[in-house]
Parts: structure tokens; C-alpha cells; sequence
């Protein structure tokens, strides 16, 4: 693995698609769902509790398996791949964000985040923990990288997520509510962050409840009822219009109850 950031070239075609997707528990909690995420691309998937947003999140990034329907990542469909590939795929191949860190309390930031590089064993420790601390210098977390959990703020933990996320240099992140226990100025840092990632070329998928962060999005898709009611294309967020952004991501929340 190499430390040189990715240029910001966007491969043609989905880099992440679904077709027909169902999935059962007791009642059907997704209902034939259809979606391509063309590399590059920050995702916002919203829609009101119970409406399958995190199922679908799990779906998509290999942590659960449909009832029918498929999902191919970078070609590759997931329901072929026995469980030790999709681990392996999990590992090399995606990043993870949730709200909660789920950091291992007793390591220190730098060796939660360097611990998924070493258990790949792609690069050498040196290499890894090198990584590490370039990777929280950008994230502006290396002055806590020997800090426990409960020594950081909330946003520096999510931060050092992040970083956590890209050590294995992934083609896609998934985040659920990544900023939902931040406060407004936290949450902002690590959005512009997120944002810099997409920038770089990689893909974005995040299930949010807040339409502020939905607005920073390319795209948003609304599900209700476990299926899609609406998908917004919002464009590259350059900065320059935010609250009309956010308008329309407000309108169309309304106009299906959410």
C-alpha cells in the first residue's frame, strides 16, 4: 500500500449497484430496490425510522445478505462470495463510519487506528504506523494519538474514525450517522473531511437524519417504507449555495413526510 493520495479521477460506471433488492425479517423491510453509485460520488440516504435505511447500508456494504437481489461492488457480486471473502473484502476494499467509534478501549488512538492494516498484513508495522500518523496529521488528530478513548472529545474520536476507515486505502466508505453525536461544529469538521475524501476519488455512502448534512451531498435518496421515493441529484457541493441546498432537501423531505 502507498501513501500517494488518489488524484481525484473518477472511473466511468457504477463502482457500487443493487438490482432488485429485497430483504425479509418478519415483515419485508425492502421492497425491490435498484440503485448505481458511480465512483466519486457522496450518497445521502434518508428517510424516516423503520424505512430501511440501515438495512439498506448493510446490504450494500456486505454486512448482511438479501432475501433476492443482488449487489455487485466494483463488479464483484457479493451474494457469490463465501464469508471469509467478504471479510477480506470488508478489510481491504471498504471503510467504515458509524456513530458510535467502536474503538478498542484498552489501545491508544494510533493502535485502534493502525489495527486493521496490521491484521490485512499488506505493508509491514513500520509501514502501517507510518500510515497512522500521516493519516491523523490531515485529520488534525496527531497531537492525541497515544490518548485512550475517554481522554478525546467526541469529535476527535470521530476524526480518529476516520482515519481508522482509511487505512487500507478503501474504493468505498460507509457511514451510519457518522456526525449524529457531534455538536454543529464538530459535526462541520468532519463533513469537510468526509468531503475531502470524495474528493480524492473515493465513494461516499451515509445513511443521516439531518438534512444539513444531506445538503453537502451530490445525491440524496429518500426511502419510505423500504423503498426509494425519491432520488435527488444536488451536484457537486462547491460551497457556494448551501442554504439553497439545504431548501431543497428540506422540500422533498416534506413532500414525503420525513
Amino acid at each position: 500500500m502507498t501513501t500517494i493520495p488518489r488524484t481525484g479521477a473518477v472511473t466511468p460506471g457504477p463502482v457500487l449497484s443493487a438490482r432488485g433488492l429485497v430483504k425479509d425479517w418478519d415483515v419485508r423491510v425492502l421492497h425491490g430496490i435498484d440503485l448505481d453509485v458511480p465512483a466519486g460520488q457522496l450518497l445521502a440516504i434518508m428517510g424516516p425510522s423503520g424505512s430501511g435505511k440501515s438495512t439498506l447500508l448493510s446490504l450494500l456494504a456486505g454486512m448482511d445478505v438479501p432475501t433476492s437481489g443482488c449487489v455487485e461492488l466494483g463488479g464483484q457480486e457479493l451474494s457469490s462470495m463465501s464469508e471469509r471473502q467478504l471479510a477480506d473484502l470488508r478489510l481491504h476494499r471498504i471503510g467504515f463510519v458509524f456513530q458510535t467509534t467502536r474503538f478498542v478501549r484498552t489501545l491508544d488512538l494510533a493502535d485502534n487506528i493502525a489495527l486493521p492494516a496490521l491484521v490485512a498484513r499488506v505493508d509491514s508495522p513500520a509501514q502501517v504506523r507510518q500510515r497512522a500518523r500521516e493519516l491523523m496529521e490531515r485529520m488534525g488528530v496527531a497531537e492525541v494519538s497515544h490518548h485512550h478513548v475517554t481522554e478525546v472529545s467526541g469529535g476527535q474520536l470521530q476524526r480518529a474514525a476516520l482515519c481508522r476507515a482509511l487505512i487500507n486505502d478503501p474504493d468505498v466508505l460507509f457511514g451510519d450517522e457518522p456526525t449524529g453525536a457531534l455538536d454543529s461544529a464538530s459535526a462541520a469538521r468532519v463533513l469537510d473531511l468526509l468531503a475531502g475524501v470524495v474528493a480524492e476519488g473515493r465513494t461516499l455512502v451515509l445513511v443521516t437524519h439531518d438534512a444539513a448534512v444531506a445538503a453537502r451531498a451530490d445525491r440524496v435518496l429518500v426511502l419510505v417504507d423500504g423503498s426509494v421515493a425519491e432520488d435527488l441529484a444536488l451536484g457537486r457541493d462547491d460551497g457556494e449555495d448551501r442554504a439553497g441546498r439545504l431548501e431543497q432537501v428540506r422540500r422533498v423531505l416534506t413532500r414525503h413526510g420525513v
